[in-house]
């Protein structure tokens, strides 16, 4: 049974000029809020503190419903049964995309000015990128707001990569051989993976030999006979023979290669996501973090080109309440809020004027020279048939039961 927590109002006198620049606070008012997020996530926890203090600066109570990674069940069935929901996240793209039937515009809101935002409009003080993205998704309107950004980059080990002589980061294949092989010196390997991100390091390194257009229709028209699976294949074979590529990756679920080889030293690097460090900040709390994009390898997209998104914000398009639930929002996104979010999540702000963790310091170099996004697993998830002989085959060729041959003709079947 899910817990529901309810931040109670604890303001007996509002406040004279309220949240929002605009209006008084709508004391007695109730927001009903199912999260993504699990009570006892970081984020979680943030937010259940930031909505009391919400409660006590505006008498606007809200109600949350910690649903975890389970919304993605319950949400629409909820909806559509017309139960009382005013405000849901979860990805940007997910909240656009499978609900976004239910979401209300909000580009009306997002032109205001918040206490929170001093004299500037709310879309002038978050993240533009992301909000660009949100109107895109919205066919032209800002119907959900994103927070929690993150980015697809190459996490890996700072003190591993200075004991090694490491001294620049990758930027091409070659040179991410070489970091290998430097690493390989001191005993450490240097890329693992586990099962659930195979696709998208096969996705990742199909676009860096062919971009973006041609990878997506490998995958629109199941078709994997071209030449860049057998140089991707040919790549992975070098680094398996060399021992640059972990072979326990072969048989990695999800989350052992982070746990039991990025959080213990034997493997220094992961095309993963600026959500690592939180991940395993239990198994590493002292690990020093570095990032940079996945290097060029070909005729395909280079560095600039990465996956970047964000979990995101929608209001229930029936609430009562949407300046009351839009409040709330502007609340969790700036200042204070928005700043501890960060701060105790390992996270990247929402708002442009919040402090980066440190553990993600060169993440946000990559993310402020990203110029092109690309699609999550630049599309290879899409599918579960394409997913699956993903991993089935790459598996098989980090173990050596395939070639980089036979690996291009199994994927070409």
């Amino acid at each position: 049974m899910k817990r529901r927590i309810m931040v109670a109002a604890v303001a007996a006198v509002m406040l004279a000029a309220g949240l929002a620049g605009c209006s008084k606070p709508s004391g007695g008012a109730k927001i009903v809020y199912w999260s993504m997020w699990n009570e006892a996530e970081p984020q979680g926890q943030v937010i259940a503190r930031a909505a009391e203090a919400f409660t006590k600066e505006t008498g606007i109570v809200v109600d949350i419903n910690f649903n975890g990674r389970e919304i993605r069940k319950t949400l629409q069935p909820a909806l559509d049964a017309g139960e009382p929901i005013d405000l849901f996240d979860e990805d940007i793209e997910r909240v656009a995309n499978t609900w976004g039937n239910y979401l209300l515009p909000l580009d009306a809101y997002v032109a205001k000015s918040y206490s929170t935002t001093g004299e500037k409009p709310y879309g002038d003080v978050i993240n533009k990128t992301l909000l660009t993205l949100a109107r895109e998704l919205g066919g032209g309107q800002v119907k959900n707001i994103p927070y929690q950004p993150s980015a697809f980059v190459t996490m890996y080990n700072k003190d591993l990569f200075e004991q090694a002589g490491i001294t620049a980061l990758p930027k091409t294949g070659d040179e991410l051989l070489e970091a290998c092989a430097k690493l390989k010196a001191i005993g450490v390997t240097g890329i693992t993976v586990d099962d659930a991100y195979m696709a998208a390091f096969f996705g990742y390194n199909m676009d860096r030999l062919v971009g973006s257009d041609a990878t997506l229709a490998m995958v629109n028209n199941n078709d994997f006979s071209g030449p860049q699976v057998l140089a991707f294949g040919q790549l992975m074979e070098l680094m398996v023979q060399n021992g640059y590529f972990s072979q326990k990756a072969a048989s990695n679920i999800y989350p052992a290669g982070q746990v039991e080889e990025i959080a213990t030293g034997k493997v220094a690097m992961y095309l993963n996501g600026t959500w690592l460090p939180n991940e395993i900040k239990g198994n590493a709390p002292n690990m020093r973090w570095g990032a940079f994009a996945w290097p060029a390898l070909g005729s395909g997209d280079g560095p600039e080109a990465n996956h970047f998104g964000s979990q995101s914000f929608g209001i229930n398009k029936n609430t009562k309440y949407p300046e009351e639930a839009f409040r709330f929002i502007v609340w969790l996104t700036t200042g204070e809020w928005d700043a501890t979010l960060a701060e105790e999540s390992i996270g990247i702000p929402m708002g442009n004027d919040s402090a980066w963790p440190d553990a993600l310091a060169e993440a946000k170099v990559v993310v402020d020279s990203t110029t092109k996004r690309l699609p999550w697993a630049v599309g290879m998830e899409n599918s579960p048939d394409i997913n699956a002989k993903i991993k089935e085959n790459l598996a098989k060729l980090i173990m050596g039961s395939l070639n980089a041959a036979q690996f291009a003709e199994a994927m070409a079947k």
